[in-house]
């Protein structure tokens, strides 16, 4: 078996590309291992088939992992094998419609029973006084009661840095990004003030640039500060990070997982790293520290990521020896997805959020085209958005939907304006609009004064 991944050199990929082309039996890699130079390709498995990292989203080509491997194999007449305990929304239904077929594992390999799952009401703890800083005593008291046991431990925060915003309390002025529509994070260990955007970063004001105050405030939190706060609760325990400040280097990422199995590390605090298939022995308990923040996010997909990220983190849980337990830390306990990651049912969740898609006509019912449009002048990217969305509702009609500031309306000092075209799941009317959005956009650059418009065309954007 090859593996193949973006770090390896040039020689390297030189040697394996030549194997490969040679009908090397076997190949392991991202995304990106679908455009190796195969000859016999027979089987492609796609792991955890949900994960939003097969989509490519920046810079062109933009595909989905997923989708291509499909395509790829229906080139080659091969079989592909999807693997997943939360499949996406698209797959699923699929199934349904015997597009593919379904094979179901009713139980966990070994027989070990699923972890017991425990939802820690952080509006409560508050009230009566249990919430320790980000930690409600449940999770504090499971935390504790593992490593007593000698177990280890995962927490997961979907937020790295130290704090989200940094913020002067008298006048609201909040540090934001020179280059783009975010806040900056703070980081404690370099002690800056860091963009996650275009990594832009800055030392932290001594007092409010705006009113001149001293009493700058930190607020929310990131893997960073959970480390550092854990440190307060539980001084004994060795405590270990992985997000993307902590697994830069070229083994790091291995090193950390090393440390972790050979028991050196007794908690550790991660991004979504730490939901991604790791299979450890001596995992006890996982904690899921703010259900709130995955499932707020404007995005139609957010239940179906939010109840995917708490069930495979929740699988790092009890894997070999004994059941163990997840606690998931929410302030809205009532909240759809949150009980139904209690039940720990794929079905209920599957049910209730494919009725919604089809009320309110989106993927897997429709298709998404998202076109994007930047510039460095506000201006001229909203003339050139004013014309470029009339060229199309003439053509496309109801189809068009926008234009509309995306979620962050400025990256890297460019403004952006996005057109959403929503199509019904017909092959006739997708290439119908495929050719029109082509035309304006070649009409746009031939345009005065809106030939340098960046324009981004994105199929199944989400």
């Amino acid at each position: 078996m090859v593996v193949y991944h973006s770090r390896l050199n040039h020689n390297e990929r030189v040697e394996l590309w030549q194997k490969i082309k040679a009908g090397q039996s076997a190949v392991l890699g991202p995304r990106s291992a679908l455009f190796l130079p195969y000859t016999n390709l027979s089987l492609i498995i796609v792991d955890e088939e949900h994960d939003p990292s097969y989509k490519q989203r920046d810079p062109s080509p933009r595909y989905h992992g997923r989708d291509t491997a499909i395509m790829l194999a229906h080139q080659f007449g091969a079989k592909v094998l999807l693997g997943t305990a939360t499949p996406a929304i698209e797959t699923y239904q699929n199934t349904r419609t015997n597009k593919y077929g379904l094979v179901e594992m009713k139980e966990r390999f070994g027989g070990i029973s699923l972890p017991e799952i425990v939802i820690a009401d952080a509006r409560r703890a508050q009230r009566e006084q249990q919430q320790h800083n980000h930690f409600t005593g449940t999770l504090l008291e499971s935390l504790k009661a593992t490593l007593e046991r000698g177990e280890q431990a995962i927490l997961f925060q979907n937020r790295r840095g130290y704090s989200p915003t940094y913020r002067c309390p008298t006048c609201g002025w909040h540090s934001e990004c020179v280059n783009c529509d975010v806040s900056l994070t703070y980081h404690k260990f370099k002690e800056l003030l860091k963009c996650h955007y275009c990594s832009y970063s800055t030392k932290l004001p001594e007092q409010c640039p705006a009113c001149g105050s001293n009493q700058l405030t930190l607020q929310g939190f990131g893997t960073e500060k959970i480390e550092d706060e854990l440190k307060i609760f539980l001084p004994d325990a060795k405590i270990g990070r992985m997000d993307l400040d902590t697994v830069k280097g070229k083994h790091a990422h291995a090193r950390i997982i090393g440390e972790f199995e050979d028991g050196k590390i007794d908690i550790l605090v991660g991004t979504q790293m730490v939901t991604k298939g790791l299979d450890f022995e001596r995992v006890g308990v996982v904690g899921v520290l703010s259900a709130d923040q995955l499932l707020q996010f404007p995005d139609f997909r957010a239940s179906e990521r939010g109840f995917q990220l708490m069930m495979q983190v929740a699988g790092r849980a009890g894997r070999k020896h004994r059941q163990g337990e997840v606690v998931i830390q929410a302030f809205n306990t009532a909240h759809p997805v949150v009980q139904e990651v209690l039940q720990g049912d794929y079905a209920p969740f599957f049910r209730r959020e494919i009725k919604e898609r089809q009320e309110f006509a989106y993927p897997p019912f429709v298709r998404l085209i998202r076109v994007t449009l930047k510039h460095k002048k506000p201006q001229v990217v909203n003339d050139a958005m004013r014309l470029y969305a009339h060229w199309l509702k003439q053509e496309l009609g109801e189809w068009v939907l926008g234009p509309a500031v995306p979620y962050v309306g400025r990256v890297r000092s460019y403004y952006l304006l996005d057109v959403l075209v929503k199509l019904e799941r017909s092959p006739k009317k997708i290439k119908f609009a495929k050719h029109h959005i082509r035309a304006a956009m070649e009409r746009l650059k031939q345009t005065q004064g809106y030939s340098n418009v960046r324009v981004s065309i994105d199929v199944d954007p989400y």
